[in-house]
C-alpha cells in the first residue's frame, strides 16, 4: 500500500540513507554546539540511539546524520516543512503543541523558574511585580509570562529576546532583573558562564515541563522506532550513565528529580502543566 511521503519518513530515509536532526546551539546540556561547533548533548545522544534503531529496522549499513541548527521559534515550522525529521533539543510536550506535532516518550522533566542575581527573592508572583524579565522567543516561558503579565497578576516589564543566549546576556549586563526559562537550561547557561556564585534560581516553580523528541504528526512508524529506542535505553539502565554524563559533571550538578525518574520507569507522554490554575503552556 502506498503511503503519503510526508507521513512516512522511514521510506524517505531508506531511499536517501539520510536523516535530518534538528539541534539547538545553546540549550546546554541538552543540545548545544561544542568548541568544535559539533552538536552534542543529552537529547542529541538520545536521538542518536533512535538513529541506531532506525538503521537496524531499515537494515541500512550506513545512515548519514545531517544536523540542522534551529531556534525556538523555528523548530516546529522546520519540522512541518520536512527540513528536519526529529527535533533533539529541550522542547516541552504541551497540549497546544500536540495539535501541531507528535512527541516521543518523555526524556526529562524540568520546572520553569527565574534566574536572578543572588539574594533576589522570587517566592510568589508578587515578587515579580515591577521587574524587567527576559524571555526567549517561541518558548513556553514566553507564553506563560505573557499570560501572567496581561492578566495583571504580576505587572512585569517583559523583554523578548531571540535566543536563550541573548536573554542570559541581558541578565548578566543588568538589562533584565530576571530571566524566565526551564531550571535545567538556566543552570546550564550559568554554569558555562561560571556565574553560579552570583546568580541563583528563584524558589517558585511556575510549571512542569516534560521534554520529548519532536516528530511530525501521523508519522507512526518513525514514532514507534523512536519510542522503542528510548524504552531500551531506559530499561537497560543505560539512561543512568547518560544522565550522569551530562547532568553530573564538575561544572554542573542537577540531581535526577522524581518526575524524570518516574518517566524512565514508566515511559509516558504526559503534557506539561502550569502550576497556576487556568494558565496553559
Amino acid at each position: 500500500m502506498a503511503v503519503a511521503a510526508h507521513a512516512d519518513t522511514l521510506s524517505r530515509i531508506r531511499e536517501t540513507k539520510t536523516i535530518n536532526l534538528g539541534v539547538r546551539d545553546a540549550a546546554r546540556p541538552f543540545s548545544f554546539l561544542n568548541e568544535a561547533k559539533q552538536p552534542v548533548g543529552y537529547s542529541v545522544d538520545l536521538c542518536l540511539a533512535a538513529v541506531d534503531e532506525i538503521k537496524k529496522e531499515l537494515k541500512l549499513p550506513e545512515l548519514k546524520v545531517n544536523y540542522v541548527v534551529v531556534s525556538g521559534a523555528e523548530r516546529i515550522p522546520k519540522l512541518q516543512k520536512e527540513e528536519i525529521d526529529l527535533e533533539c533539543g529541550s522542547t516541552t510536550n504541551t497540549k497546544a503543541r500536540q495539535e501541531q506535532v507528535a512527541f516521543s516518550y518523555t526524556i526529562f522533566v524540568a520546572g520553569m523558574k527565574v534566574l536572578v542575581p543572588k539574594g533576589t527573592r522570587v517566592e510568589s508572583l508578587k515578587d515579580l511585580e515591577g521587574m524587567t524579565v527576559a524571555v526567549s522567543k517561541g518558548t513556553t516561558s514566553e507564553k506563560l509570562f505573557t499570560q501572567l503579565n496581561s492578566s495583571g497578576e504580576a505587572k512585569m516589564q517583559l523583554v523578548q529576546y531571540p535566543s536563550n543566549n541573548d536573554a542570559f546576556k541581558a541578565l548578566r549586563e543588568g538589562k533584565a532583573r530576571a530571566f524566565a526559562q526551564d531550571d535545567a537550561l538556566l543552570l546550564g547557561l550559568a554554569s558555562k558562564d561560571k556565574a553560579l556564585d552570583s546568580l541563583s534560581l528563584g524558589q517558585m516553580a511556575f510549571s512542569v515541563e516534560p521534554y520529548g523528541i519532536m516528530m511530525r504528526k501521523g508519522d507512526a512508524k518513525l514514532a514507534t522506532a523512536v519510542d522503542r529506542a528510548l524504552s531500551r535505553v531506559y530499561s537497560s539502565g543505560e539512561i543512568d550513565q547518560l544522565y550522569a554524563k551530562w547532568f553530573q559533571t564538575s561544572a554542573l550538578s542537577i540531581p535526577m528529580n522524581r518526575l524524570t525518574r518516574d518517566g524512565f520507569k514508566r515511559p509516558n507522554k504526559e503534557a506539561g502543566v502550569a502550576m497556576l490554575l487556568g494558565y496553559s503552556i
